[in-house]
């Protein structure tokens, strides 16, 4: 953007004439004082949770990367793995041995140490039923690369001494895996990976992430809980590499409503907005602070196949292929997102996507007829389940009316909260649900394993035993072409065959930044670790 272009140049002059010395080693553009480090920005949803072994969506995902830290981060530019509480570890030849070296400066936020122990609470804890979580958690398969982490979810085994989790001294972590993951290290910067505090999760149960009672171990910690409004954060004095942190206090809103979001940034209320609802984009595109960017992420819509009529894979395949995807990408969202026909966007280096279904209304409207329902006569009432969000709801509206026009018949809409929309969509308890998911690593995996059988993020009730034999292949192929082919044909089954999801669009990331925020990089999974960012010296 020109604008950041040129206030760049301007400060990195201002910078060498009257910049401290330490801001002029270690950044560009000279920080503000440390009373204006402040940043707003709006999370788009109230979290579900800020318990990292309970998180499943990207609003919980963001307060993660201020909260906690992982044995390994990301640089927020590359998204390379970088030395988080590990300072640094080793490979076995054979690439199923990591032995991570803890920081002897790790400490919680609390001021106790964090050790190798904690990891091991902590993963047992994502692996368990406990009393103070309940079931495994949503995302337990993450850790079932790791040795016997599966069997030991599934209850085959229940001796976690056989886990490959263990804790050789108070900071030297061992991880063996059941066969070389060459994505290992960016899957431990994920938020499942990342430690618990044991004795407060202990003591206070389901509580422990009220403000009052949190201890996390990132370079923030929470100091409050507004619900509905706003999570604030504030620095953490006892994070280990506290000394590079410049903000010091968090305001993130959690404004579903992206009109409001983007008055309030206009208004200079806000200083970061992570979307841009489409009936805006025309304004904003003329904004200065507003970009667009490729993003690793899919939006879909679910099919609920244990229920009639959805049941059925020739009303899901009808369905998928009576909306236009052409059309919602160029009139209805207008920001330059990609219609998907397959699930695993653009962007994985030399994996080519499997084969999907293409707009046909024609076909469509036979196919609603072969499945007993001509004209849609007798379809039992459906239903379309979305989360609050203005992007949403004209998605929604505009693939409604197509099946109405294509097929001919009604579909009512169903508008919930965030939280609300999530534990309907984990309960099945919906008939098409919206859907959106981000790449946590980059790896097709990370977009096909989910849809094994009874997957924590399947949330479809499909199970298919050719497609869970393909995907667990392949997390023991070496061989990547093999292994990308495995994953093209599981695609292939999903998109295709027996589409218990249809596919809509690949995501572009759209926001608005205000210029003076600094150390915040553009990428394809949208990950900004807030220990980078920075408020710049006004000019």
């Amino acid at each position: 953007m020109s604008s950041r272009i040129s206030r760049t140049v301007c400060l990195l002059v201002v910078a060498a004439l009257s910049c401290p010395a330490w801001a002029q080693d270690d950044f560009d553009i000279p920080p503000a004082p440390p009373e204006q480090q402040v940043l707003v920005f709006n999370n788009d949803a109230e979290p579900e949770t800020l318990d990292p072994a309970k998180m499943t969506g990207v609003p919980e995902h963001n307060l993660a990367l201020a909260l906690f830290e992982g044995l390994v981060r990301h640089h927020p530019e590359t998204l390379e793995p970088l030395p988080g509480v590990a300072e640094s570890w080793e490979v076995s030849a054979d690439g199923l041995i990591y032995t991570f070296h803890l920081r002897n400066n790790a400490l919680w936020s609390n001021g106790d140490p964090l050790t190798a122990q904690d990891f091991v609470f902590s993963y047992e804890r994502v692996l368990s039923s406990t009393p103070d979580y309940g079931d495994p958690a949503q995302y337990a398969y993450m850790l079932w690369c790791i040795d016997n982490a599966e069997d030991y979810t599934k209850r085959v085994i229940t001796d976690f001494d056989k886990v490959g989790v263990h804790a050789l001294d108070e900071h030297t972590l061992r991880i063996t895996l059941r066969a070389s993951t060459p994505y290992f290290l960016d899957l431990a910067c994920f938020e499942t990976y990342m430690p618990v505090h044991p004795a407060t999760v202990t003591k206070h149960g389901q509580r422990w992430t009220r403000a009052e009672n949190f201890v996390g171990n990132g370079p923030f910690t929470l100091s409050e809980w507004k619900l509905n409004v706003e999570i604030v954060m504030t620095k953490n004095p006892n994070y280990w590499d506290a000394d590079k942190v410049l903000l010091q206090t968090i305001h993130a809103l959690g404004l579903a409503n992206q009109d409001t979001s983007v008055d309030k940034f206009l208004a200079g209320e806000l200083q970061w907005i992570r979307s841009v609802p489409s009936t805006r984009i025309d304004e904003v595109k003329l904004h200065p602070d507003y970009d667009a960017s490729p993003y690793l992420g899919a939006y879909f819509y679910r099919f609920n196949t244990t229920k009639a009529p959805f049941d059925n894979p020739l009303v899901r395949r009808a369905f998928a292929m009576a909306i236009d995807r052409e059309t919602i990408c160029s009139r209805v969202l207008k920001g330059g997102q990609i219609p998907a026909e397959s699930h695993v966007p653009p962007g994985i280096h030399n994996y080519t996507a499997g084969e999907g279904v293409s707009y046909d209304p024609f076909r469509a409207r036979e196919l609603l007829a072969e499945a007993g329902f001509p004209e849609g006569k007798g379809l039992p009432p459906v239903s379309l389940l979305y989360n609050t969000n203005e992007s949403h709801k004209q998605v929604a509206e505009a693939i409604v009316d197509m099946w109405g026009k294509n097929l001919g018949v009604s579909v009512s809409l169903e508008n919930t909260e965030w939280k609300v929309y999530l534990d309907r969509v984990d309960e099945l308890d919906y008939q098409i649900a919206r859907a959106g998911w981000i790449g946590d690593y980059t790896d097709p995996n990370t977009f096909m394993d989910m849809f094994v059988t009874d997957g924590g993020n399947n949330n479809t009730g499909w199970s298919n035993q050719r497609y869970d034999a393909l995907i667990a292949q392949a997390s023991v192929t070496q061989d990547q072409a093999a292994r990308f082919g495995l994953f093209r044909e599981a695609e292939t089954l999903l998109c295709r065959d027996h589409l218990p999801i249809a596919p809509i669009y690949f995501y572009v990331n759209q926001y608005m930044l205000n210029e003076d925020i600094m150390g915040w990089y553009p990428n394809v999974r949208d990950l900004h670790p807030f220990r980078d960012i920075y408020i710049a010296e006004p000019e």
